[in-house]
Parts: structure tokens; C-alpha cells; sequence
């Protein structure tokens, strides 16, 4: 019986302590191996494209190269090799540009050893791998859409959120505070703060100012607020 080939794998990253303990990491499993590495001293990536590569993982802060025109190129010349970006934590605009450029998974680097190697293994595998934080927000599911394809992307249709949210979000744009809130949805304060929490998490969003902001600018949502039952 013909052994199960390795997910080979390709190191794009000019810090050579990071770059060598990841190759170390790799090549303690069974299943995977680093074949190759760019490091800051090369001009071009020309040998990437003579190896058979299936990962290719790559730093999103490159000093000596644009990362993100790494990966258009990557996907241009070699649409099959799969790409996931590496970065502390990366911001929405550098994922969802990224994404669009081809990228299949993230990997924070200061992710367990268990998650790295899974991310690894999962993006080889065809699945498509945000940051963990992500996950489930507004945000991650306008990144599935472009993943998807999909042109003109509606944020509002995108958006999972109860009645009982939609109210809050309403009224925090109308200036009210949680205890307000509270009193006018015969709610605990309690209950209004996970509410809002709730909603910062899936608009991807960190301050009540922002959701007052995107609610009073965003035409749609007044459309759509008395469209979602509980």
C-alpha cells in the first residue's frame, strides 16, 4: 500500500527565529513537511513555482516584499496551492483584502501549537479559516460572501441578530444608556450589557459610539428592523 503523501509546505517569513521554529514545529509531524523557505536575503520567488507546494504560510508584514501582492501572484501562477496568512492580529481591511487576493485561511501567531497545525491541515484540505475572533461576527460573514463570490454585498441581509437586539441598537443610536434601556425593555442591566456585547461581537464593532454610528447612518437598517422575529 502506497504511503499517504505529506502536505507539503512552503515558509514565507523574514524572521528567521519564527521562520526556523515553524519549520522545526512542521516537520515534527507525520503528516506535513516544509520543503522550502524565502527569507529576507532572496530577490524573487521563482523557486516556489518549481517545487510542488500545497501551503503555502506567509507572513502578512513582510519587510522585503508586499504580502499581499505575494499572494495575487502566488494565485495567479499556481491557483491550486492553498495560502494562509500569518499576522499577530490582523485587521479587518488586511483579511478582507486577502481574501479577495486568494488567501484561504489566517493564523495568529500567537495561536496554540494544536490550532496552528490545525489551521494546516484544514485549509490543505479545502476549508476556508478566519481568526478565531472573528468567527460569527457580521464581518466573518461579509468575508464568506467574498469568498462566495458574491458582488454588492447587502451588510444588513448579512446580519444575524435577534428583535430583541435590533430594539437595543435602536435605542443605543437613540442615545440611551443600558440603565435607560433597561427600563424602557423591562430588561436587567445585566441582560442589556450582554445584549451589547452580543451586537459589538457581530458588527465586528468595539465601542457603543460605532453602533450608534452605523445605525444612524445605515438607511437599510431602519428597512429591515422589524423584519427579523426572535
Amino acid at each position: 500500500m502506497k504511503p499517504k503523501e505529506k502536505i507539503s509546505i512552503f515558509i514565507i517569513e523574514d524572521n528567521r527565529l519564527l521562520r526556523e521554529g515553524i519549520t522545526a514545529m512542521v516537520n515534527e509531524q507525520t503528516d506535513l513537511k516544509v520543503i522550502g523557505i524565502f527569507n529576507e536575503k532572496e530577490k524573487s520567488l521563482s523557486k516556489l513555482f518549481n517545487l510542488k507546494v500545497d501551503v503555502v504560510l506567509i507572513d502578512l508584514g513582510l519587510r522585503t516584499l508586499n504580502s499581499l501582492e505575494v499572494v495575487k501572484d502566488v494565485k495567479g501562477k499556481s491557483p491550486a496551492i492553498k495560502i494562509i496568512v500569518m499576522d499577530l492580529l490582523p485587521i479587518q481591511s488586511d483579511i478582507l483584502d486577502f481574501v479577495k487576493a486568494g488567501a484561504s485561511g489566517f493564523i495568529l501567531k500567537d495561536a496554540m501549537v494544536h490550532e496552528f497545525l490545525k489551521t494546516i491541515r484544514s485549509v490543505a484540505a479545502g476549508e476556508k479559516i478566519l481568526p478565531q475572533h472573528m468567527t460569527g461576527s457580521l464581518f466573518s460573514q461579509i468575508v464568506e460572501r467574498a469568498i462566495n463570490g458574491t458582488k454588492n454585498v447587502n451588510l444588513m441581509d448579512a446580519v444575524r441578530m435577534t428583535k430583541r437586539e435590533r430594539e437595543v441598537i435602536d435605542l443605543i443610536a437613540d442615545g440611551q444608556s443600558n440603565k435607560e434601556i433597561g427600563q424602557i425593555l423591562y430588561l436587567s442591566p445585566y441582560t442589556v450589557k450582554s445584549h451589547v456585547h452580543n451586537i459589538l461581537e457581530k458588527m465586528a464593532l468595539q465601542t457603543r459610539v460605532q453602533i450608534a454610528k452605523y445605525a444612524y447612518s445605515n438607511k437599510e437598517y431602519k428597512e429591515t428592523a422589524d423584519s427579523v422575529s426572535l
